[in-house]
């Protein structure tokens, strides 16, 4: 009789692995759709619309982009949650799912648990920097500067709970200051301020303001990522003064949770298929972001360190949840 129960358990187990081998090898079986919570134009909105096109072309099967824009992004990552977990329900997975958990008081979602990853696509380099007729040169002098006078320096970043928000007041916890971090709704006010003085120093993604820096009207002090930027390769990391300092934005893909296995997998290998040409390539670089790619459970881990550093960073600036 137990040999009868393990065989027909035995059975069961195969006849489901052959299925998911089957779903996989039809997949996909129609568009794909792709939801991006943030508006368009943005460069996460122009981002996703490059891999998707790249997608559709590898699949022969059309990826449609949905905007949906909203605090958070909590609409569209609810839209994802609630999708049949096939693998033709994508979503456009960022930041905001990593600040989030500790931004809120509540979630209608939780972004460990009912997202299956798939990969990251790249990050963007945020930059600390300054107006070009500042006399600060180097991270090192802005810090002395802020100590010297902290009623008459701020910083700038936008919006409260942004990634750069959230950059500078790691930065000014990390660096011992003791100055106002100032939020503005959008990076063309933070630049104003910025030139008109009222912000000594900005903290920004480097796609939002990389025309200004090569048009010479900001200088970097220095890049918030692990190593030096491979679009200022000669400018400093925040790090090499401050110790440990890191902060990068980024952006990825993700599906439904409960998407077969041999279907996430799949897709990782065609978004890193995909972000890995060499035209492709190009045009992400283009725009700012740095490709890179992962495996889903490397992308997973991130995503759980990302929400546990931001939850202390937000805790420390006591940023009052929404």
């Amino acid at each position: 009789m137990i040999r009868s129960l393990l065989a027909r358990l035995c059975l069961g187990a195969t006849a489901t692995l052959v299925a998911a081998g089957a779903h996989a090898q039809e997949f996909p079986a129609k568009p794909l759709r792709l939801i991006v919570p943030f508006g368009p134009g943005g460069v996460a909105d122009v981002t996703a619309r490059i891999v998707a096109q790249g997608l559709s072309e590898k699949f022969g099967k059309p990826v449609v982009v949905e905007n949906m824009p909203s605090a958070g992004g909590i609409t569209g990552a609810v839209t994802v949650t609630r999708a049949t977990p096939d693998g033709h329900t994508l979503f456009l997975v960022s930041n905001q799912q990593a600040v989030s958990p500790s931004l809120f008081k509540s979630l209608p979602y939780d972004p460990v648990k009912q997202f299956a990853m798939i990969s990251m696509v790249g990050s963007f380099d945020i930059v600390m920097a300054v107006d070009q007729s500042s006399p600060l040169r180097t991270v090192a002098d802005a810090i002395a500067a802020a100590k010297k006078d902290p009623q008459h320096f701020n910083l700038g970043t936008i919006g409260v709970g942004s990634t750069q928000h959230l950059s500078a007041e790691m930065f000014r916890a990390m660096a011992g200051l003791d100055v106002p971090t100032i939020p503005f709704k959008s990076s063309g006010e933070v630049l104003s301020a910025i030139k008109g003085k009222s912000v000594q120093v900005m903290f920004e993604t480097v796609p939002a303001v990389i025309g200004n820096i090569k048009g010479g009207s900001l200088r970097v002090l220095g890049v918030a990522s692990t190593k030096r930027s491979q679009l200022f390769p000669d400018t400093p990391t925040i790090a090499e003064t401050v110790p440990g300092y890191v902060s990068v934005s980024w952006n990825g893909f993700a599906a439904p949770a409960g998407t077969p296995p041999a279907i996430v997998d799949k897709l990782n290998a065609a978004v890193r298929e995909v972000v890995k040409d060499p035209a492709i390539n190009k045009k992400l670089i283009e725009v700012g972001m740095i490709p890179q790619t992962n495996t889903p459970k490397e992308f997973q881990d991130f995503l759980v360190s990302e929400i546990q550093k931001w939850s202390k960073v937000i805790d420390t600036a006591k940023i009052e949840k929404q």
